[in-house]
């Protein structure tokens, strides 16, 4: 089941993807696709509904990020090896987390903008995985129970802020709009394995990431086990699970994004992202 939400900034709608792709409006059957309505008994309500019997939206519309009122976004650095190799890191012994604000977030195809005096932006294609029930002190093996669904995510990435004075990666990645998320959120029956996806992401066409989620160090059970330990995870909230090879600054020469250039990616089943980099405000 692919819900998304759609409409202005602000005013989105709940919305589902058919299996011909065409848009269904939810209004009046749930709310909003957030908190409560990941959890499994309202999914299971929704996913008995007949699509056919939802109203078609024909008109061309802005799609949202398809979770909202998300409160926390955990991220997980350098979790594939050939990510960890190409930036000169050792692979860690064990994840390396920090936070996004929800600030950053934005939907798939809306502007990234710079932050001001950029010179490194730079890009990273992930897989989120989004909680479905409240999880804390979890076993890995009971973990992804406990993901109502999944997203795909670009962690962009100013990289100077990140590596400047004492090194706070949180500086360079909490930009706002530098987490686009969607378009769709994929329910996890439809994911049977998220350590067997192909993802990727191109700038002004030319493919810069192409790499599969079997290649993370940590795959999703034993981060939101991980994460779980230290912290509760909420319905809603979702993790970030790393990047593989490919990113800007792990290129020589480095390269980074600037103004106009055009951000594409996508991961396997969970749809595609559109971004135009824009100035800073």
């Amino acid at each position: 089941m692919k819900l998304v939400r759609y409409g202005e900034q602000g005013h989105e709608r709940p919305g589902m993807i058919d299996d011909d792709g065409i848009l269904r409006d939810l209004k009046g059957h749930v709310q909003d696709i957030r908190g409560p309505a990941l959890q499994e008994q309202t999914l299971d309500r929704i996913r008995s509904i007949r699509p056919e019997s939802l109203p078609a939206v024909e008109e061309d519309v802005r799609f949202g990020m398809p979770v909202g009122g998300i409160r926390k976004i955990v991220c997980i650095g350098l979790n594939y090896t050939d990510h960890a190799k190409e930036t000169g890191n050792t692979p860690p012994e064990e994840p390396i987390a920090f936070f996004k604000p929800n600030t950053c977030l934005s939907g798939p195809n809306d502007a990234i903008v710079l932050l001001r005096n950029s010179r490194h932006t730079d890009w990273e294609v992930e897989l989120a995985a989004v909680i479905g029930k409240r999880t804390k002190y979890v076993d890995e093996a009971e973990a992804l129970e406990h993901v109502a669904g999944y997203c795909v995510a670009n962690d962009v990435s100013e990289r100077k802020f990140q590596a400047k004075g004492t090194g706070q990666w949180i500086l360079g990645k909490s930009g706002d709009t530098y987490c686009p998320l969607g378009p769709w959120f994929v329910t996890a029956d439809e994911i049977p394995d998220p350590q067997n996806l192909r993802l990727w992401l191109d700038v002004n066409g030319e493919r810069m990431q192409d790499g599969s989620t079997a290649n993370m160090i940590f795959g999703v059970a034993h981060l939101v086990h991980f994460v779980s330990q230290f912290m509760t995870l909420e319905p809603g909230d979702i993790v970030l699970t790393g990047t593989p090879a490919g990113v800007g600054v792990g290129r020589d020469p480095k390269v980074f994004l600037k103004e106009g250039d055009v951000v594409s990616l996508g991961i396997d089943g969970l749809g595609e992202q559109r971004s135009v980099i824009a100035p800073p405000e």
